[in-house]
């Protein structure tokens, strides 16, 4: 008797067709979630143009400076103008797309000024109405200040999943604080905790509600010795905490610290934009609501003392 045929076996999931929950979140992260990426950010918003001065103030090698302003100008947040004909010579300058993170900007200088400030930053130095202040995060329905624990988020129409991340050449990007320009200190603290992609997706995740390690793999998609890494890396920077929740075996989850829990207007700016810019006609994946009023939640940034709402054009550094 002819053996039965055998079953065509199911191919394991891989990194390649894996498939992660959709998250707005993560959309805008994949773009900027990168150190390089915020440092060029962080010198167009105050107003650094031409790629020699990109080059003079990051410290970076134009290899890399190109290859970040390409990726930029394809995700549709930079754009180049031609300010001279011979030899022929560009300026980067950001679209309206661009202009539009000033939110998530401020936000990265509020958690940065509140934790780690230092007077010789000239960004945690930002002006408005004429006096320095620290940016705020307030609901526009009610007014209140949004913390994390006054919200909850509900699928969106654009529910669904993402393919993973693509990876990457390099594992992790850091560039030692000596590189930078003297006189022009970056959001050191900033940076490290998110201008490495994997971090800042970790901190996005957790604040859906994921604390496990299986949950954060699963949701992620990233390898399992990349993940144990970034999350010892969190846990030294502060940001989680490690938490016995099973003794036999031992059984570890990962809750925000208040410094974490503080990133929540960050990552509630990074959902804004990419609800705005990066989903499909269905609409955002996921919608947040303020528990203090019940509405959705819309963000509106304002000044510490009561001057209004801050943006791009009643803002700067100061002189």
């Amino acid at each position: 008797m002819a053996a039965p045929p055998r079953k065509p076996r199911t191919p394991p999931v891989t990194r390649a067709t894996q498939l992660v929950q959709a998250n707005s979140a993560t959309r805008a992260l994949n773009i900027l979630g990168d150190r390089w990426t915020l440092m060029i950010l962080h010198q167009a918003f105050f107003r650094v143009r031409r790629f020699e001065d990109f080059q003079a103030r990051i410290g970076l090698a134009r290899s890399l400076l190109t290859d970040r302003l390409r990726r930029l100008e394809a995700a549709g947040v930079m754009r180049r103008d031609r300010y001279q004909e011979r030899p022929p010579r560009d300026e980067y300058r950001l679209t309206d797309m661009g202009l539009d993170l000033y939110g998530a900007a401020l936000m990265i200088i509020r958690w940065e000024k509140r934790w780690f400030y230092d007077p010789a930053s000239p960004a945690h130095r930002l002006v408005h109405n004429g006096h320095e202040f620290t940016p705020q995060f307030r609901c526009a329905h009610c007014d209140r200040e949004v913390v994390a624990r006054d919200t909850f988020a509900v699928d969106g129409p654009g529910a669904g999943e993402d393919p993973p991340q693509k990876p990457r050449a390099q594992r992790r990007s850091i560039v030692p604080s000596e590189n930078l320009t003297p006189g022009d200190p970056m959001l050191e603290r900033a940076l490290e905790v998110i201008g490495d992609r994997w971090i800042a997706h970790l901190i996005a995740s957790t604040f859906m509600g994921r604390r496990r390690f299986t949950e954060l793999q699963s949701a992620l998609g990233v390898a399992p010795n990349i993940l144990a890494d970034r999350l010892a890396r969190l846990v030294e920077l502060g940001v989680l905490r490690k938490v016995l929740y099973q003794e036999r075996p031992e059984r570890w989850e990962y809750r925000l610290t208040a410094e974490g829990l503080d990133l929540f207007p960050l990552i509630a700016e990074l959902i804004r934009w990419g609800d705005r810019w990066l989903s499909g006609p269905e609409g955002p994946p996921a919608i947040l609501h303020h528990r203090p009023c019940g509405q959705p939640l819309v963000g509106r940034i304002t000044c510490d003392h009561g001057d209004g709402e801050v943006n791009i054009v009643n803002s700067g550094p100061a002189t």
